[in-house]
């Protein structure tokens, strides 16, 4: 009877982690608006390049390669050995850590200039662009240390399913952006500095205080010793041996963002700013529910292939993929649907014109297509990282760069920042199918029936919501001059529409993911 009781922890851990995330994309929503609303295309662009670059060595070295080869490490030798060796191995991982992210952030500031070139060649056509982004990336890139930090705190307290403070600390990076990027630039401006610095400023202090705010749980858990440097720990060993596989892996597929945002550079100004405010919104589903499922369900998954409990491993994967395509097909079906009224009610101030409506919201449709894609590859790479099997995602990744180049030098030429992010939505689908193809050879069976027939319930409940809430939106638009509000009416009640039809067909074909979540809710209110 551990099915339902894994299932049950796994889908309270991910509301936590889901209420946590929620909080901190709502507040990085409002980050993005005021910073789309005050900065021209020109900062925009520059900032997204600047950021993205740090940002991508975090996923690769801190949230990456920690996520999915120490975390498996750290919860097998607590399982087999105790709290006290997890807690050994876990110093030894740290001072590992601290020193390779020590000594990248220092040849990240040295070495920007080329990282600019490499990221966004095309820059340099246009005066005084190139140089932005290279000044912003030498402030921003100090950053991947402590939130490489974080991430570390993140893998031993998700191990003790403690998700409270891992799930909550990342709205403080936009807590930072609002108290500073948005509170200096008239400061810096009045002394004779870029006022695009604050946005640089406020990215430093939001990852210092996500990495503090870990600290009363580590103690806690007592994670908080200082660390060392154990290259012979067995278990430092077993993570660097997992973690090769993985940062190729997930290098590969960062060689596909650095080629798209060179891509994006050549093209006409706005489009990286476009693609990113996209991948934002297709990111909010992603960050909240997706994400969330994944970090909750990684340590059951871990935790029974060391058992080598293959029945139950069936059962909880098929659960988690459940529910997954349960959020990411309801996303895509919101986000493709009702594409132009949701960019119009959450962006369409200041700064940003009907020109970036309609660059942003076309961008977003072709993202968007991609979103449960997306959501299904993260979900299955979790697997092949909970059975130890780190080559395949490597060799399915390079096959989704080939797709991925040449379908954006197909379609970038005609379709412009449109094309590249059909472009990443045509490569997902071939990573998908290859590795779900290649799953069936390592677990006795992956309920396909089970998960199909639940995805098409999914389906069948996203496609009326998007009718329905196309339909209201599309009658409330008014055309011509209007106040914020008038604009804001369509996406808001098409997107109330959505939601409210979305439930009751999914009520009326009975979608057990609908009730799982409800189920879900109900004993958390209870126990509260």
């Amino acid at each position: 009877m551990s099915g339902p009781s894994e299932q049950r922890k796994i889908t309270g851990r991910a509301g936590i982690v889901a209420l946590g995330t929620l909080l901190s994309r709502v507040l990085g929503l409002g980050r993005d608006q005021a910073i789309a609303a005050l900065f021209p295309r020109p900062v925009t662009d520059a900032f997204f390049v600047a950021f993205l670059i740090p940002n991508v060595l975090r996923q690769l070295l801190a949230e990456g390669a920690v996520q999915n080869a120490v975390l498996p490490v750290l919860a097998k030798i607590r399982e087999r050995d105790g709290d006290d060796a997890a807690r050994r191995f876990f110093r030894a991982a740290r001072g590992l850590s601290l020193s390779v992210l020590f000594l990248v952030s220092v040849l990240g500031v040295v070495f920007a200039p080329g990282l600019v070139s490499l990221f966004a060649d095309g820059y340099k056509d246009y005066p005084g662009e190139f140089e932005r982004t290279v000044a912003l990336t030498r402030w921003v890139f100090p950053y991947i240390f402590f939130m490489g930090t974080a991430a570390l705190g993140v893998a031993a307290l998700n191990t003790y399913q403690r998700f409270v403070a891992t799930s909550f600390a990342p709205a403080l990076l936009n807590v930072s952006f609002i108290a500073l990027g948005l509170g200096l630039p008239r400061y810096l401006g009045a002394h004779g500095y870029d006022p695009a610095l604050a946005l640089a400023v406020a990215v430093l202090g939001g990852g210092v205080l996500q990495m503090v705010a870990q600290w009363p749980s580590l103690k806690a858990i007592g994670f908080f010793g200082s660390p060392t440097l154990e290259l012979g720990h067995p278990g430092v060993r077993e993570a660097l041996r997992r973690m090769g596989p993985v940062l190729i892996g997930m290098g590969v597929y960062y060689i596909d963002v650095v080629l798209a945002r060179r891509f994006l550079s050549q093209l006409a100004p706005g489009s990286q700013s476009y693609f990113g405010w996209a991948l934002r919104l297709c990111d909010f589903p992603q960050g909240i529910f997706i994400m969330a499922l994944q970090s909750a369900a990684l340590p059951s998954l871990s935790r029974l292939a060391a058992r080598g409990d293959q029945e139950e491993l069936s059962r909880t994967f098929a659960f988690g993929m459940r529910l997954t395509l349960f959020v990411a097909v309801t996303a895509t079906a919101l986000l493709v649907g009702l594409a132009e009224p949701i960019v119009v009610l959450l962006f369409q101030r200041g700064e940003f014109d009907a020109e970036s409506v309609r660059g942003t919201s076309h961008a977003l449709m072709a993202q968007g297509l991609g979103i449960w894609l997306v959501a299904a590859v993260r979900q299955l790479v979790s697997m092949y990282y909970a059975l130890g099997d780190t080559r395949t995602p490597v060799i399915v990744a390079a096959t989704d760069l080939c797709v991925f180049v040449i379908l954006a030098l197909l379609l970038r030429g005609h379709f412009g920042h449109v094309g590249v992010g059909l472009a990443v939505t045509g490569s997902s689908a071939v990573q998908m199918l290859m590795l779900w193809r290649l799953l069936r050879g390592k677990l006795r069976t992956l309920r396909t029936r089970e998960i199909v027939s639940s995805a098409l319930r999914t389906l069948l409940a996203a496609l009326s919501g998007a009718v329905a809430g196309a339909s209201v939106a599309h009658a409330l638009t008014t055309h011509g001059p209007a106040r914020a509000l008038q604009r804001a009416i369509p996406g808001l009640a098409g997107s109330l529409t959505f939601f409210a039809v979305f439930a009751l067909v999914a009520y009326v074909v009975q979608s057990p993911e609908l009730h799982a979540i409800v189920d879900a809710v109900r004993r958390r209110r209870a126990r509260s």
